[in-house]
This record gives structure tokens, sequence and C-alpha cells, in this order.
């Protein structure tokens, strides 16, 4: 690869990650294309990205981001999962870890803070952004639900009261009347 290159793949990468909210070391030894394919697709669903890196190229890549600290997970043949929601990265790095030996997290860095390969297994067990929002936007809708059904009753009792001697009056004359008096 020619240094201009290398130098435009740095910059890439390093713009790519200005906005990532996780950024997830792996390790992929021997994993067949077919498998990679696999994983590209599954990171792409959840709104994730994966690439292999050159480890060097990776560490000048960091340099000025929020994942510098990230530099020393950088060792042996690596890639990188990052995505702008922390948790769905993690998610399925840790589920494809879990189902290729091939596969193996390192650590990872979210916001400043540098994470063991355990951390990141915590962190995949989090709701992901989109799920915590939804669960929000759940509590917010109960109450108003709630008052929905909860304000027409008075008047429906009104109504049953109100109407229910009117009911017993229509019964008592109409019993009155039917029989001529």
């Amino acid at each position: 690869m020619l240094r201009k290159q290398k130098e435009e793949l740095v910059e890439q990468f390093s713009g790519q990650l200005k906005d990532m909210g996780v950024l997830i070391v792996v390790q992929q030894s021997g994993m067949t294309v077919a498998e990679m394919t696999t994983l590209r697709g599954r990171m792409r669903d959840a709104g994730a990205s994966f690439r292999v890196t050159k480890n060097r190229l990776a560490k000048i890549a960091i340099e000025g981001t929020q994942f510098e600290n990230a530099r020393e997970l950088f060792q042996g043949p690596t890639a990188v999962a990052f995505s702008v929601d922390p948790v769905a990265a993690a998610k399925v790095c840790v589920a494809y870890a879990n189902a290729n030996s091939k596969f193996s997290i390192v650590g990872g860095v979210i916001g400043e803070r540098v994470m063991d390969a355990a951390a990141v297994e915590q962190l995949s067990k989090l709701p992901s952004l989109d799920e915590f929002r939804a669960k929000i936007v759940g509590l917010l809708n109960a109450p108003a639900t709630k008052l929905v059904t909860v304000l027409p009753q008075p008047a429906t009792q009104l109504a049953t009261l109100v109407g229910a001697p009117q009911a017993k009056l229509a019964r008592v004359f109409g019993a009155y009347g039917a029989s001529g008096g």
C-alpha cells in the first residue's frame, strides 16, 4: 500500500470515528470470507460498522479522537466494530463471539473509558438506544392511556345513575299505563 493510500485510509477511518459512541477491538484470525460477510451484514443491520485494521494505522487514526485510550488494545490480528449507539456494536460482537471460536473480543472504549472483554459483554446486555427510547415512550404513553380510560368513567357512571330512575319510572308508568289506570 502506498503512503498516500495509507494517509487516506487513516483520514477516512478517523473521520468515521468522530461521531461514534463505542469502539470495540476484536481478534478474528482464521475467519473465512463467508464468516466475515455474515458478520458485516449483522453489524450493518444493527447500525454498526466493522473493519479489519492494521494496528499501526489504527493507532494513528484514533489519535485525537475519544478512542485514543484504546492504543494498548491493538495487538495481533485485530479488527474494530464501532457504532453511534454504544450497545449496538457490543451486542453483535458478543453474540458473534459466542457462536464463532475464531472471533474474540479484546476490549473497547466507550467515552474515554477503556473496557476489557467482560465489560463489553456487560454492555451488550443493556437495552439498545432504540429499545431504550421505546421503553421511555411506553412509560410516557402509559399515564395518558390510563387517563383516557379513567376520565370518561365518572360521566358513564353519572349517565347510568341518572338513567336508572328514568328506567324505573318508565317501567312503573309503562306498567300502570298498560293496565288502563
